[in-house]
């Protein structure tokens, strides 16, 4: 027991009636990187919160015992001496998770000047260290900068610089790299890593990356709906898996099962020479009247047929978004032109507006994405009434409940909201809204990013199955190589707005010629 220094016994977690959590038992050994993995619902997160006592409305059983204290005795004053100086927390998403109004220095100091009393100037220079430490790179200017100043692996990495400060023995990580680019993530994994062996930490990792956890994790535990299903270590879980959920977990991964191309398909969408371009202000007053532009995307081409996924492959800041949004003719390009079967398409002219029910858009976020004031057949049905005008309120209808039975969503959930639904669920009500009005392309921005490994597994099968149901085309956007290799036909790899490398999937995934493309899936191997 003296090694113990996280055990969770018979921890029961519950809100109202419904118990998320049941009786669980879970211990950690000091210096231990422990995985809790799961489905979205399983209870991982909750489990995770409830350490540090962070769950609101809740009613938690059992014991939670760190250093062979009971958390659950101590008051909130004795928790709040714990939280950061011995138990520190990495969340999911550092953009909510960082307050906007204060810089990044700022936000660590105060854990630094409330836990170890040191003075302004010295927590400022701890704070310095610590940011250049995890990779922050000009870590002296980045201390003023606030977190929308950032890009998602810096904040990131500010987030793991502040979970250091007070040099804790047991730091939660939860979803720590969901959101981030492939070459970001590996590098995270990889700081995680160094700084825990370095230090000697305790590390629980909540996640349902399994590539992660094969990399960081020495031991697993498996969460279904609340309940602990199988605990390993590592190689014999990966090698071994003994539970029937582990099995469907590790047996989720992406499966290439796309439809040949017709070699006399037409072009359907093509693009020459696009170039977009936003202006860059530079200090002091004369700059303002010659601003700088910054290409995001330069000298691109796109060709896309009927039948076709092009995959678009890169990290954050690539480019890869700020084309799909000029493709579909919400950002204007600077230079070049975009062609619909064969017919230029011309800002001034209305045919972008008689264009929106040919070319629709799955985002990457359902939950943003949708409108949390209407119920799932207003959201669905409002592209209908749009660009199907001739149809009567009884045809909308059933056309809004053929399309969710085609998605895998029965007609029951007509009048509920996008909150009532897993992520997995938002993301096929996002589906069935672009289908519903029966395009010709869809442009798929990150649609499986966030999602589970089984729910992605779904989700992709379904596009899929519609592709080869409808011959749609789709413009697939993503940084995941698996999602990319499994629903493309071909793809093109974007880096600092240029296209660096195009090719048919499986032969430019094979055998890259350019390095930045090699060092992408070196990245997610």
């Amino acid at each position: 027991m003296s090694d113990t220094i996280l055990a969770l016994n018979n921890l029961s977690i519950s809100f109202g009636e419904k118990r998320a959590v049941e009786q669980l038992n879970l211990s950690m050994q000091r210096g231990e990187r422990l995985a809790l993995v799961g489905e979205s619902g399983s209870g991982k997160t909750v489990t995770a919160l409830s350490i540090l006592r962070l769950l609101q409305h809740a009613t938690l059983d059992g014991e939670i015992r760190f250093n062979n204290e009971d958390l659950l005795q101590k008051t909130e004053d004795q928790l709040r001496d714990i939280r950061g100086a011995d138990i520190a927390m990495i969340f999911q998403e550092p953009m909510t998770a960082l307050n906007p109004l204060f810089t990044i220095g700022n936000q660590i100091m105060e854990s630094l000047q409330l836990h170890e009393q040191l003075d302004k100037a010295s927590a400022r220079q701890r704070t310095i260290e610590l940011l250049a430490s995890t990779g922050v790179r000009d870590a002296e200017h980045r201390v003023d900068s606030y977190p929308h100043q950032l890009s998602g692996g810096q904040r990131q990495r500010a987030m793991i610089a502040m979970a250091l400060a007070c040099r804790p023995k047991l730091i939660i990580a939860d979803e720590p790299t969901t959101a981030l680019d492939v070459s970001i993530r590996a590098r995270i994994i990889d700081l995680l890593l160094s700084i825990q062996q370095r230090e000697n930490l305790s590390v629980l990792l909540i996640t349902h990356d399994l590539l992660l956890v094969r990399k960081f994790a020495t031991r697993v535990a498996v969460m279904e709906k609340g309940k602990l299903v199988e605990v390993a270590d590592t190689e014999s879980l990966f090698s071994r898996p003994q539970h029937p959920y582990t099995q469907k977990l590790l047996n989720s991964h992406p499966v290439r099962s796309i439809a040949a191309v017709d070699p006399d398909s037409p072009t359907l969408l093509s693009a020459q020479n696009l170039r977009v371009e936003y202006k860059k202000i530079r200090p002091g007053f004369r700059a303002r009247f010659r601003p700088e532009a910054l290409a995001a995307v330069d000298d691109a081409n796109v060709l896309l047929r009927k039948g076709e996924t092009l995959g678009v492959l890169g990290e954050s800041g690539s480019g890869k978004s700020t084309l799909a949004m000029a493709l579909l003719g919400l950002i204007r390009p600077a230079a070049g032109e975009i062609s619909y079967r064969g017919e230029r398409l011309r800002y001034a002219s209305k045919q972008w507006q008689q264009l929106r029910s040919r070319i629709q858009v799955v985002f990457q976020d359902p939950f943003g994405s949708l409108s949390p004031r209407k119920t799932i057949r207003q959201i669905v049905e409002e592209g209908l009434l749009l660009h199907r005008p001739s149809l009567n309120a009884s045809q909308r209808l059933q056309r809004v409940i053929d399309v969710l039975a085609e998605v895998g969503l029965p007609d029951n959930v007509l009048n509920r909201y996008p909150h009532q639904f897993s992520g997995g669920q938002r993301q096929r009500i996002a589906i069935a809204r672009a289908v519903v009005i029966e395009p010709e392309i869809i442009i798929l921005d990150e649609p499986t990013s966030a999602l589970d490994v089984s729910i992605q597994f779904q989700v992709l099968e379904l596009l899929t199955g519609l592709q080869k149901k409808y011959g749609l085309s789709y413009v697939l956007i993503s940084h995941d190589i698996a999602v990319v290799r499994a629903l493309s036909h071909s793809v093109m790899v974007m880096k600092d707005g240029k296209v660096v490398e195009f090719g048919e999937t499986l032969s430019l995934l094979a055998e890259p010629q350019h390095p930045y493309t090699r060092a992408l899936i070196e990245a997610s191997l």
